[in-house]
């Protein structure tokens, strides 16, 4: 497993109402700039989803896979590849919010190992996109509820 990607954000609302939108796989696509499409597969008991399949386009890694979910209330959500796609061998990350005034501070957590080379340069810039383009398109639609 490679080294993580790691940025944050403060986002202008509270951790229920973010996690509500980090929830919403099927909107996924309205504002999570990769990501083409978002099959919710199976959910809990509380309802919330426990294996997603992806439709991704990041430009260099193109690839449909499923993540399976582990949620901590509202303090956290972690994934994991349970089914890998063609050019997706791992895939882990979590959003982990913190309170911060009237507001909740984001940090997004990824990494990616592929089945097909590429430099690591480009995969952590890949890696580096995926996760700005997440949080900023968090953030915007969060905000904009």
């Amino acid at each position: 497993m490679a080294d993580r990607t790691t940025s944050s954000t403060t986002i202008d609302a509270g951790r229920a109402d973010v996690m509500a939108v980090i929830a919403d796989f099927p909107s996924y696509p309205e504002w999570a700039g990769s990501i083409k499409k978002a099959e919710v597969l199976s959910t809990g008991d509380d309802g919330r989803p426990l294996t997603v399949r992806f439709v991704l386009d990041a430009g260099m890694i193109s690839d449909t896979y499923t993540l399976g979910y582990t949620w901590q209330d509202d303090e956290s959500v972690s994934w994991q590849v349970v089914e890998p796609g063609k050019m997706i061998s791992d895939l882990r990350g979590s959003y982990l919010l913190a309170d911060k005034g009237s507001g909740t501070d984001v940090t997004y957590e990824l990494t990616v190992d592929l089945s097909v080379p590429m430099i690591g340069m480009i995969k952590r810039k890949a890696e580096k996109v995926i996760v700005d383009t997440a949080l900023k398109g968090l953030k915007k639609r969060v905000e904009g509820r």
